[in-house]
Formats: structure tokens, sequence, C-alpha cells
């Protein structure tokens, strides 16, 4: 029981009595002054002025500062050379510090007495205070013992009352656990006789539950738990088990059901992202062999076995005598196998990530894919094909680098690679392509495939331009300049040049790569071939037979021609970027083909144009019977087509392809030539013709006979090119119309050629420079010229013929475009 309270005392230190108005503290710190012995002026004038000179002396100054020191003293006295002498300035001052504070002392004799009974009075007080603490100390020391007793009951009881809460949380949690545990085993037991009706998510988050309370809550130590947890830790390593034969079985035929039960159960132990990370790496490695081992030549010697040849691989990566074509076959036969692997692989991780991006828990509602990839982590697609990627790019080049045997094979054969990759990509894609789910690879990633044997096909195409190369330095080569190819050469270029693209064909993106290789080539070819056309006199003569360097060039031109036709033709059933990639190269074997006779051409239209030229030597002005029935033709004319059988018979029978190789429709370059030449005659004689004044009634019989000459001699001239296909002449030129209605005119009517006084081949040449607008205004010159002097003589009618020209010379202006308007 606690003793009886017991009244404290009051302490002397609460005295509130009348008669101590201060306390004794209060009383010790105050000391009395007393009145009658205040110190003099002059003592303390004394006392100031000993102080002052002690504070002015080099000496005795350091003894005033706080930071004295008098080891430093002694050492600065001893050093000084004179130790005697400041010894006696010491003992000197001392004397008169004895003295003054003995003056000091006696001059307040009476205050320090005073101040002696104070510190009496305040000693008594202390030992009063010192007695009221004591006997509060006592007091406190009879507290703590009255109140020391509940206090360890308190603490006891309160100690005793946690550990039975916590016994009791532990035993409930045990229980629990016990239950949890018997729940599993008949959920096991349940399936005894047929596993595959085991809910395995359902006995997974039973497991996780009963782990999770055994470490959450320290049930370690309890031996029943214990005992009992061994067997829910083999149970839960029989679950996994299981668990991954579900997910793989699911992943291997696409199931999403038992890929959604494999996860879930997964999820439920609580390991889903680390048994996802770990399949994840499965794949991965799974790719990685599978390509080293595509291409490993020691595994593709071992796979003949003893029908493999006379020996295995050497260690060049090249197949000993009699092994390469069965080494060859293996190697496209493990590719082959290695892609279809690749294709497994990635869909069945695209299977894994579809699942995970649809299932959630069914309780907790989390989708499994935020507790798999967290943000900034990659697909899953992602790495996995970014390691099957970066293997197969290092395998690629390393077959490249150290195996001749594989380079070969792979650059050779590179559009079967090249098919190989894009058909995996395709399949990959194809197989991926589902409505709201991301595919397996992205455009990126089949680039970086692709890329991975680009050093292939460059090689494929360095092979190609060689091949192609090689053969026109053979048939063009630098060193002789007089040699042309024969038929059959130009056949065995164009035909290499069909293989290389029938090839590719298949494979749009490789196509165009080795167009731009043939075009480079033909462009090759077009150098080399103009660096062999004749050029010179003998070139261009058009007086006598074909000259050897004609024949040459007429050579060069048919093969060129025909390099030029038959690729033409091969492209044309390829898409337009086809034939835009050879048209520049196209175009310039073309151009070389025109160049080796064009000379010749240019030099037979001027003789031509020179004889027609002649009309205007010829008098078309002449009268009488026998002039109108003169059926011969004009000597110009006769000359014209003396020329025109010349020419076919020396050179365009050896230029024109004969009947039977003309093909219906097609036109050659020297039918185009000659087809132009035609068209220009023509055109030549009509303009000249119409140039003719005066021109009489016998002119003009005598120039339709001319002109039926001349109809027969361009028959000649075109042999059995096809007429109706392409028209010489579209309508006359009005041109041609306004110079012929000149000589219908009135003599002061000068026309153009008259009025500037021009030869006829000065003014034709003007007409070929000029435009239909440019040649009206000429001809409006010389019409106004001719009112002018109709006006002049004071005539009022003009000849029929002036409002004619201005009238068909206006609808040449109204029909003229806007730009070309005054």
């Amino acid at each position: 029981m606690a003793s009886p309270a017991v009244p404290l005392q009051r302490s002397p230190l609460s005295s509130s009595s009348p008669s101590s108005s201060s306390s004794p503290l209060q009383r010790l710190s105050t000391f009395k002054t007393p009145t009658s012995s205040t110190p003099t002026a002059s003592t303390f004038g004394a006392a100031s002025s000993a102080l002052d000179s002690f504070a002015s002396d080099p000496i005795f100054s350091a003894f005033l500062s706080p930071s004295f020191s008098s080891t430093s003293f002694s050492s600065a006295a001893l050093s000084s050379g004179s130790p005697a002498s400041t010894a006696e300035k010491l003992h000197q001052a001392i004397r008169q510090l004895e003295s003054q504070l003995r003056t000091e002392v006696l001059s307040r004799h009476a205050d320090l007495l005073s101040q002696l009974s104070s510190l009496q009075h305040a000693d008594h007080t202390l030992s009063t205070v010192r007695s009221a603490v004591s006997s509060l100390q006592s007091s406190l020391r009879r507290v703590r013992s009255e109140l020391s007793d509940p206090l360890k009951s308190i603490k006891t009881q309160t100690f005793q009352l946690s550990n039975l809460h916590s016994t009791t949380e532990l035993l409930h949690h045990s229980t629990r656990a016990l239950r949890l545990s018997k729940k599993l085993r008949d959920l096991v037991s349940a399936s005894a006789s047929d596993p595959d009706k085991l809910d395995l998510a359902k006995a997974a988050q039973l497991h996780c539950e009963i782990l999770t309370l055994y470490n959450d809550y320290g049930l370690v130590g309890i031996d029943v738990v214990d005992e009992e947890l061994k067997w829910v830790r083999e149970t839960g390593d029989q679950l996994r088990s299981e668990a991954m034969k579900v997910l793989d079985r699911g992943m291997e035929g696409l199931n999403q059901a038992e890929v959604g039960t494999g996860l879930q159960v997964f999820y439920n132990l609580g390991e889903l992202r680390a048994t996802v990370e770990q399949l994840i790496n499965k794949y991965k490695g799974m790719g990685v062999k599978s390509v080293s081992t595509a291409l490993d030549m020691k595994a593709i010697s071992g796979s003949g076995g003893s029908g493999f040849g006379p020996g295995g691989i050497r260690g060049s990566g090249t197949p000993q005598i009699g092994g390469g074509a069965k080494a060859r076959e293996a190697l496209w036969q493990r590719l082959g196998s290695c892609m279809d692997r690749l294709h497994s692989i990635m869909v069945a991780v695209w299977h894994l990530q579809r699942v995970l991006s649809k299932k959630r828990d069914p309780f907790t509602h989390v989708l499994l894919l935020d507790e798999v990839i967290q943000d900034g982590d990659s697909l899953l697609t992602d790495r996995v094909w970014e390691a099957i990627v970066k293997a197969f790019a290092s395998q690629m080049k390393s077959a490249f680098t150290a195996s001749s045997f594989v380079k070969e094979i792979f650059t050779m054969g590179y559009p079967k690679l090249f098919s190989m990759v894009e058909n995996l990509l395709e399949r990959i894609s194809r197989d991926t392509d589902v409505k709201g789910v991301l595919p397996a690879i992205n455009a990126e990633g089949k680039d970086q495939m692709v890329a991975a044997v680009e050093i292939f096909q460059t090689a494929f195409l360095a092979l190609c331009l060689g091949r192609l190369s090689d053969l026109v330095n053979t048939i063009f080569p630098v060193s002789s300049r007089g040699s042309v190819p024969s038929k059959e050469q130009i056949s065995k270029i164009i035909s290499r040049i069909q293989e290389e693209i029938e090839a590719v064909q298949l494979d749009g993106r490789l196509t165009l790569l080795v167009l731009h290789e043939i075009g480079k080539v033909l462009l090759l070819l077009a150098e080399r071939a103009e660096y062999q056309i004749s050029t010179g006199p003998e070139a261009r003569q058009v007086i006598g037979p074909a000259t050897p360097a004609q024949l040459k060039n007429f050579m060069l031109c048919q093969h060129l021609q025909e390099i030029h036709s038959r690729i033409s033709s091969m492209i044309a059933g390829l898409p337009t970027i086809a034939a835009d990639v050879l048209s520049p190269s196209l175009g310039a074997v073309y151009g070389v083909a025109c160049d080796s006779v064009t000379s010749l051409f240019q030099a037979m239209l001027d003789r031509l144009e020179s004889c027609i030229l002649q009309i205007h030597e010829q008098n078309f002005c002449v009268l009488g019977v026998d002039a109108a029935m003169d059926n011969n033709a004009s000597p110009y004319m006769e000359e014209l087509q003396k020329c025109i059988l010349h020419f076919r018979s020396e050179f365009l029978s050896k230029l024109l392809p004969s009947t039977k190789s003309t093909t219906s429709g097609a036109e050659t370059i020297c039918t185009r030539l000659v087809r132009s030449m035609a068209s220009r005659v023509l055109i030549f004689f009509i303009r000249h013709a119409s140039l003719v004044r005066p021109l009489s009634e016998s002119g003009k019989l005598r120039m339709a006979r001319d002109m039926a000459e001349l109809e027969l001699a361009a028959s000649h001239l075109l042999g059995n090119i096809s007429t109706g296909i392409v028209p010489l002449l579209q309508d006359l030129p009005l041109s041609v119309i306004l110079h012929h209605l000149y000589t219908r005119g009135p003599d002061e009517l000068q026309s153009p050629l008259q009025r500037n006084m021009l030869t006829p081949l000065q003014y034709s040449l003007w007409l070929d420079s000029q435009g239909e607008d440019q040649i009206w205004k000429g001809v409006k010159v010389t019409l106004d010229d001719y009112a002018s002097r109709v006006r002049a003589r004071g005539d009022k009618e003009f000849s029929p013929v002036y409002p004619l020209m201005i009238r068909l010379g206006s609808s040449l202006t109204e029909n003229a475009p806007i730009s070309q308007k005054p």
C-alpha cells in the first residue's frame, strides 16, 4: 500500500514575511557603499597614471595583452642580449605595482571592510538555502518511492499483454496458414487421378498466400508450420513445372487459353515478371543458336555423312574437292530451316505479348502486361528481334570475311538469300497482322534485317557490274579503235543483260538496283562505241560508193540500234520506275547510234537541198504550145532523182532493215532519219516552188510534172517504209500559201525575198529560223508597201490577191498565242 501523504514544508526561499523585503540571495549580491570613505581624485589619478605608463611602455604593455605568454616573453628577453637589464626593469615594475596596490588598499580601506561584512551575511543566507534544498530533496525521494511500485506493475502487465497479443496473432496466422495448406492438399488430392483437372491458378493463389503468411508474420520456428511448409514448397515446384508446360504448349500451339492459364499461375505465384524474362531469354538463345547453327560450316560438312565427299571442311571454310555441291545445298537447307525457326520464335513471342496485353487478373483487374513491362522498357518482340538481328548480322559479316565458300555462295546467290530474308519478314508480318494489336516487327526492324545482308548485296551488284563490264571491254577494247564487234558478241551482251534482269525480276527493289548497274554498263558501252565512230571527209562523202569508214559506222549504228530495241523491249513489262532508271543510259546508246550516221544523213540532205535550189535557175515563164507539151522533167529534178537513187543503192540499202526483218509498227534510227530527210525534201521543194516567180501557165504544168517526179523520187527514197504510219506532211503551212500567192499578184507586189534582195538560200535559212508569225510580219511589210504605192497613184482598187493575203495573215494572228500577239 502507498504510504500516507506527508505535507511538504514551506521552503525558506518561499517566505514572504513583511520583515524581509528581499531574499538572502538578493541581499548577497548587494554591497553597501560607505558614504564616508569616497576615493579622492588624487588616488584615481595616481592609479590611472601608473596604468597609462605601463600601457605605453614597450616591455610592460605585453603584460596587459589577453594573449600574454610568459614563455614567449622570456624567450624574447633572453634573445635580446640584455636579460639582466630586463629583469631589473621587471623588479622595478613589481615594486611599483606593490606600492600602487598598497596605496589602493589604504585608500579603499573603509569600503573593503563594508564588503567583508556583506560576505558574512551572504554566507549565513546560503546556509539557510542549503537547509531548504535538503528538505526538498527528501520530499522528492519519498514521492519517488511511493510511485515506483505502481509503475513497475504497469510495465510488467503491459509487456504481458503485448506477449499475449503477439501469441494470439501468431496462433491466428498459423491456424490460417494450416487451413490454407489443408485447402491446397484437398485441391491437389482431388486431382491426383487426373492431373489435368488441377486448378493451377487456384493452387498457385493458395501457395502464394501460405508463403506470404509465413514470411510476413514470422511463422518460422513453429514445428507444425515448418513441417507443413516443406510440403507446400514441394507443391510449389510442381505447380511451376506444370504451369511452364502449359505455357510452352500454348506458345507453340498459339493457344491463347493455355498461355493465359500459365501466365495467371505465375502471376498468382508472384513470379510473372521473372518468368516472362526467363522465357524471353530462352527464345533469344534459341534464335541466336539457330542462326549460328545455320552458318556452321563444320556442321554442314558433317551433315553429309560418309557420302559428303572425299574430305570434310577446310580451315578457311571451303569444302574439299568433291564436297562443294553438297555443302552448298546443305547451306541453303540449313538457312531455310533457320528462317522457319526464326519465324516460329517471333510468332510465339508475339503471341505471348498479345495475351499479356489482353489478360487481366480477375480479382485485382491488373493488366498483366503492366506487371511485365514498365515505363521505358522495350516490347518483348523488340527484345527478341534485336538479339536475332544482332546475331544474324554478326554471322553474315563473319561468313563474308572468314569463309570464302560462304561468301561466294551468298554473293552469287544473293537474290535467293534476299528472297529468304524478305519471305521471313513477310511471313512474320502476315501472321502477326491482327487489328488492334501491334505487329511483331515494325518497319525499322525490317530494315535492320535487310541491312544485315547488304554486305552481300554490294558484292552481288559489284559482281554483276564486273561481268557486264568485262563483256563490254571484250567487244570494245580500249587499245583497238578500228575493231567493230560481231553480231554474236552483241547478242551475247544482250543475253547477259537479260539474264541479270530475269535473276532478280521477282523482287522490285533488287531489280532497280541491278538496273542501276546495267545503266552504268550501257553508259560504258556508249562511251566505247562513240570512241569507235569514224569521222572526217570519208564518213561524210556522198558522191561515190560507201567507204570502209562509213560501212563501219553503219555496223555500229545497227549494233547499238539492236541493243537499244532489245533492252527497251525487256523493260517494257516492268513498272514505269524501271524504265526511268534505264532511260538516261538507253538515251545515251541511242544518241551514239544516231551520231554514227547523222553526219552522213546531213550530207545527203545538203546535197538534195542544193539540187532543189536549182529550181530558181529554171525558166517557168516560157509561153507557147511546145513548152506545154514538153513531158521531160526539169534538169534540177533529174539531178535530184539521180542523187536519191545513188543514196538508196549505196547507203540506205545497207542501213534500212529488209522487208522480212521489218516489224510492223517498229521504227529504227535509220527509218526515222530517212523519214525526216524525205519530209524535209518535200517541204523544201514546196517552199521554193512557191517562191518561183514569174510562173506562166505552161510553167505551172512543168511544175506539176516536177512534183510528180519528186513524188516518185520520194518513194524511191523511202523504199519499204510505210508512208501511212506517220504522214510526212500535215496541213500545208500558211507561209507557203502566202508565198505562192505572190506569183498570182502584180509585179509591184514584191515578195520578202525580192524586197530584201536575198538569195533563195539566204531567205530559206531565214525561214528555217522563224516561226509562222514572224514570217507573216515580213509578208505584211511587203503588203503595206504595195498598198502605199497604190494609194500614192490614186488608184481605188487593189489586186484581188491583196485582200486574200491580208485575210489569211489576220487569221494567223488571231490564232497565235497571246504572248505572240502585238
